[in-house]
């Protein structure tokens, strides 16, 4: 480096035949770390650049990217063409911006905002660069923005719109500061880091999938941004909508519903901003060519009684099988969405969807269904009596007489995440009362599992003050 002049952050071109790699640099001065003379590098450019241990790779200078006077212009307040959001998005996929000039690029966006247009450009770049799906429309699929517990509405709309024969290929994520992904409580069941060759094959085969979206390359500007976006809490509307959509065109979607939880604890806390967001969601849409529609729905409490993986997967199975224990809210809602988009893919009549939807979940059809993606993705459980639970458990009780006046979602999150979820399966709470229900004192508001008696005593920590306001 020193006889190179090359510094910290600065850019290189690293060359093995005909494989070329831009990275960023980084500089050691201990011996134990890289010997001098050699050069460490990430799994992920060996693998970019199928080069072995002890091979000799080529090490030029790179040049700064003009993708960064770009950025510099967006924090000045400039609004940017399709071809300066392109440059920005193409640097970020080929590894020639760092995370710090990525940092830079997310608050400009965040303090500047973007503009109907600019959204739609930064959109399609990430959607450009990036792997695509591609099936016979129509293909159909489903995003909430979150910030509710629960709310695992995923995995009963999924079997229930493939089992009326319409193609929906879902890719999810894992939790970040939730009790549990999509992805997290699926995998209780089945596999979700599955190649894009097999999804493909998966997808044609049984009409639906429920993977994990981190383990493909589809929009992987979007990944490295979220990755920045993460620790410095900052949702800015524009990427936001960015994000979703270019996931869903990535996947080759031409129907989306869209689902935002309004209110305190939610993300979106206000109507004026779900009203906002339902337009911008609906126009940007409709300039990618996909028909988006937005649905405006309770954010107050968590949906459904499980909180943690294991307990989430348990209530969708209840609610495949009919079982008397499932949580109606989540059936009511699941439902709901389902019969949108049988409509939106004209496999029912406009206001026929939901009969539609509770007729595939009541035949036990919606069931088959789950078991046959399951099954196809790699099985691990299909039963909730196949399921495993922490084996600690508490149940935590009312202190005094009265009714649930709310529900703090983000308490109810902290206090499943200190028992463990989600890395724990089996860890987290079950509600046992929602918002508007009459308790006696002693009455069980909820029960807590974790898989040690540590994790227990974490969670009873937090618990001087109660996630219910009971009067």
């Amino acid at each position: 480096a020193q006889r190179m002049d090359l510094h910290f952050e600065d850019r290189v071109r690293l060359s093995h035949g005909k494989r070329r790699v831009v990275a960023i640099l980084d500089i050691t001065s201990s011996q134990g770390v890289v010997r001098q003379g050699v050069i460490g590098l990430m799994d992920e450019l060996v693998k970019e650049l199928g080069v072995r241990d002890g091979q000799n790779i080529e090490v030029q200078l790179e040049q700064k990217p003009a993708s960064l006077q770009h950025i510099r212009s967006k924090l000045d307040g400039a609004c940017l063409s399709e071809e300066q959001l392109g440059e920005i998005v193409y640097d970020i996929t080929r590894n020639k911006l760092s995370e710090i000039e990525i940092a830079y690029f997310v608050a400009s966006t965040y303090i500047r905002g973007l503009n109907a247009d600019e959204v739609a450009a930064l959109t399609k770049a990430m959607v450009k660069y990036g792997e695509t799906l591609d099936f016979p429309p129509p293909v159909m699929d489903k995003h909430s923005i979150g910030g509710v517990p629960g709310n695992r509405t995923t995995m009963v709309v999924v079997p229930i719109v493939a089992a009326a024969g319409l193609t929906i290929p879902k890719t999810s994520s894992r939790a970040i500061t939730s009790a549990a992904g999509t992805a997290d409580v699926m995998e209780v069941l089945a596999r979700v880091e599955v190649p894009l060759p097999e999804l493909r094959h998966i997808v044609k085969r049984v009409g639906a999938c429920m993977v994990w979206g981190g383990a493909l390359a589809l929009a992987p500007a979007d990944d490295r941004i979220i990755r920045v976006e993460s620790p410095l809490s900052l949702d800015a509307e524009g990427q936001m909508i960015a994000s979703v959509l270019a996931k869903k065109r990535s996947v080759g979607a031409t129907h989306v519903l869209i689902d935002i939880p309004v209110g305190a604890g939610a993300k979106v806390w206000d109507m004026e901003r779900g009203e906002r967001l339902r337009g911008l969601f609906e126009g940007i849409g409709k300039q990618l060519g996909m028909e988006v529609h937005v649905l405006l729905t309770d954010g107050a409490q968590p949906i459904g009684n499980g909180i943690g993986s294991a307990l989430e997967a348990r209530d969708v199975l209840w609610i495949l099988l009919g079982d008397e224990r499932a949580p109606a809210d989540l059936r009511k809602k699941s439902i709901m969405m389902a019969g949108k988009l049988l409509e939106m893919g004209s496999a029912a009549p406009l206001g026929e969807g939901v009969k539609l939807a509770e007729e595939l979940l009541r035949s036990g059809k919606a069931y088959r269904k789950m078991v046959e993606i399951i099954d196809a993705q790699g099985r691990r459980a299909s039963r909730p009596e196949e399921l495993v639970l922490g084996r600690q458990t508490e149940e935590v009780r009312a202190a005094r007489p009265g009714t649930i006046r709310s529900a703090d979602n983000k308490f109810i999150a902290r206090i499943a995440r200190a028992l463990g979820s989600p890395k724990d399966q089996g860890a987290g709470v079950y509600l046992h009362v929602h918002v508007g229900d009459r308790v006696k004192k002693g009455d069980t508001l909820f029960t807590l599992y974790a898989d040690s008696s540590e994790k227990l005593g974490h969670a009873r920590a937090l618990l001087s003050a109660s996630p219910f306001d009971v009067r």
